[in-house]
């Protein structure tokens, strides 16, 4: 049950139109609250299509939303919920932090940069070192210059996730000719290069925190049910989170130190040893956590609750079961599965149907994805 108190606030969607902002209309959508969203404009609609939506507002870029947001919806009395689904928005809202605070809640971490600090993937690193887990080897550098000392193969990753096309910058490289090789493509002109393991598999953590870091609730852990060396998997397998290697108080730490308030993913390496290394947190709703949703974890709706009390709601815990339950990005799964690898498209549909979380195809919404369909179709 949604406390009352809850609907007499606005709740306002700020992205694109991804399947990950669409996550976070539909978890509210599917709890009676239809939410304002304001969508920048670029890609086949898709987030915008969804039937639980109050009203939409289409945007150029994310500047022309924060002014949508500070110009219409500042209510001191009954402040609006944000929830921001992609890095360049929590650090637009962090840069902004001063004149939000106080007239909505959104993520943040108590002052005006400090996320974009911890945006800084050699600072989140060494902050998870500081709080005992483990970080592999890393160096950063300006693009071009070798570090004297570096173990190959190693992985070089822009510093700052928030810049445009920052997969791009991404190479596996085996010795020093590769990566000067590399150099000659990245765009970034400081490198993070970062020791280089075959992983087992990755974790992906979603939760939220509030009371300024001191709550923590981490809903669920999901791993991926096959590899691609460069990216994520888009079909997974949903556990609840059994603080694996004993990580939580690790976590709790950083969380704590940063004051963070919100939704957030956190993401770990599985050596195949066994051995887990911390990778990243996403201060923000992530792809993943419309699963906590499907497992009875409504993050959007507890985190928004918890900011009200002022503390973490009880009973956040719902038990999934043994083996957990499977979620698919359904079409770029197809062509990984299907197209590239050949995968029965009989027993493609079979794996689909099994699955508890469908990213694509809502429960009890299909305008979304038949919209970005038929806008493909169209343009090819």
């Amino acid at each position: 049950m949604i406390r009352e108190e809850l609907r007499k606030h606005k709740f306002i969607v700020f992205g694109a139109e991804h399947y990950n902002p669409l996550g976070i209309v539909r978890s509210l959508g599917e709890e009676g609250i239809r939410p304002i969203v304001i969508i920048i404009d670029g890609g086949p609609p898709l987030t915008s299509k969804s039937k639980y939506i109050q009203r939409v507002h289409h945007v150029k870029d994310r500047n022309d939303g924060l002014c949508i947001l500070v110009g219409k919806y500042i209510d001191k009395e009954c402040p609006a919920f944000i929830y921001a689904s992609d890095d360049t928005l929590v650090s637009l809202l962090d840069a902004h932090y001063d004149e939000l605070k106080g007239k909505f809640y959104f993520f943040n971490a108590g002052e005006k940069g400090k996320l974009e600090y911890y945006l800084n993937k050699k600072n989140i690193g060494d902050l998870a070192v500081k709080c005992g887990l483990n970080f592999l080897e890393t160096q950063v550098v300006n693009n071009g210059d070798i570090p004297e000392k570096i173990n190959y193969p190693i992985i070089t990753k822009p510093i700052d996730s928030t810049a445009i096309g920052w997969k791009r910058d991404m190479y596996i490289c085996n010795n020093e000719k590769e990566l000067k090789e590399a150099f000659t493509k990245i765009h970034s002109p400081i490198v993070m290069i970062q020791r280089y393991i075959i992983k087992k598999n990755e974790y992906c953590l979603e939760g939220f925190s509030c009371n300024h870091g001191h709550d923590l609730f981490i809903s669920i852990q999901s791993s991926y049910n096959y590899k691609l060396p460069m990216s994520y998997s888009p079909y997974m397998t949903v556990n609840n989170f059994n603080n694996m290697n004993n990580v939580f108080p690790g976590l709790q730490a950083m969380f704590r130190e940063i004051g963070f308030e919100g939704i957030f993913e956190v993401e770990f390496l599985v050596a195949e040893d066994g051995k887990l290394y911390f990778g990243e947190i996403n201060f923000r709703n992530s792809t993943w956590s419309y699963a906590s949703t499907c497992a009875g974890m409504n993050l959007p709706i507890l985190w928004a609750d918890s900011m009200l009390l002022g503390h973490q709601v009880d009973n956040c815990r719902k038990e999934i079961g043994e083996p957990g339950f499977t979620a698919m990005v359904e079409l770029t799964d197809f062509k990984e599965r299907v197209i590239k690898s050949k995968y029965s498209i009989i027993k493609w549909i079979k794996d689909l149907k099994k699955c508890k979380c469908r990213y694509y195809i809502g429960r009890n919404d299909w305008r979304p994805v038949l919209s970005m369909l038929e806008s493909r179709i169209i343009k090819s």
